[in-house]
């Protein structure tokens, strides 16, 4: 498979001295869903906003092949799509349409390719015939759809979010998890919902003190009990209880052959004073 994202010795100092990133080294498959955890300060956020230049610091990125360079941010911000923690900073026009509509506007399409994909957009995410309604009147969960929808009417090959279920309700929550799950582009989630990546992601990245501490098979990392409280997270519930069903059946299991080998322990023992 082809490498769409590449980090190389990537380091990012705040202006006030503090260290976000640390030398992160990191390299994005196409076609993967990427699970990106760690605790709060850890660096995901200030990772994700170099994703399309957005922050800039020292070492290298690389976007399907293309450095991350002034010169070529318009053609990877065509390529990356972001999906911020709050909605509120990704919308900002009177309605769903021009929302949805504002980065083909930019990217100099014409008013029918605008309409198309305006339209083709808000069906992906259910939201087929919003395009009149008041974005700050609708709910939190369809603020998000319509901030994806805004990110996907630009045709990116690579979608990134950040805490994309913060703030959702149960129905909300599972509504993001199949919509997402639906999508065929590469994905790079950064979130505290460990069982979301659980369900969406093969493959999870660990960050702590601004740097990758794991990566690797979502399942067995996060089944790390050690790992995880090491870097301030826990073990999934959904993980620890299959630990413990398939521990508990063990044990039955064992109790149900010592009782079927030796059905009369009295005579087991008798038998053996003899």
């Amino acid at each position: 498979m082809e490498t769409v994202v590449e980090i190389t010795d990537l380091t990012y100092l705040y202006p006030t001295g503090n260290k976000a990133l640390d030398n992160l080294n990191l390299s994005v498959l196409q076609g993967e869903r990427v699970a990106v955890v760690g605790p709060n300060g850890a660096g995901k956020s200030t990772l994700i906003l170099h994703l399309n230049g957005i922050l800039n610091g020292a070492g290298q990125i690389k976007v399907m092949g293309i450095g991350m360079e002034k010169g070529n941010l318009p053609k990877i911000r065509q390529k990356v799509g972001i999906v911020f923690q709050d909605p509120d900073h990704q919308l900002f026009s009177p309605t769903v349409f021009d929302d949805v509509a504002f980065g083909p506007i930019n990217m100099g399409l014409s008013e029918e390719d605008v309409n198309k994909r305006v339209s083709e957009a808000l069906e992906k995410v259910g939201l087929a015939g919003f395009e009149e309604r008041l974005p700050h009147r609708m709910s939190f969960g369809e603020k998000r759809r319509v901030c994806i929808a805004s990110v996907l009417s630009m045709s990116p090959e690579i979608l990134v979010l950040d805490e994309p279920s913060s703030s959702l309700d149960p129905r909300s929550r599972r509504e993001l998890i199949n919509l997402l799950n639906s999508f065929k582009i590469t994905q790079i989630i950064a979130t505290h919902d460990l069982e979301m990546a659980l369900e969406l992601c093969k493959r999870v990245v660990v960050m702590d003190k601004g740097t990758v501490v794991a990566d690797g098979d979502i399942k067995v990392i996060l089944g790390k009990e050690d790992l995880m409280l090491r870097h301030g997270l826990e073990v999934p519930h959904s993980i620890r209880f299959t630990h413990f069903h398939t521990h508990d059946h063990d044990e039955k299991r064992e109790e149900h052959c010592h009782a079927h080998c030796h059905p009369h322990p009295e005579m087991h023992e008798h038998k053996e004073r003899i």
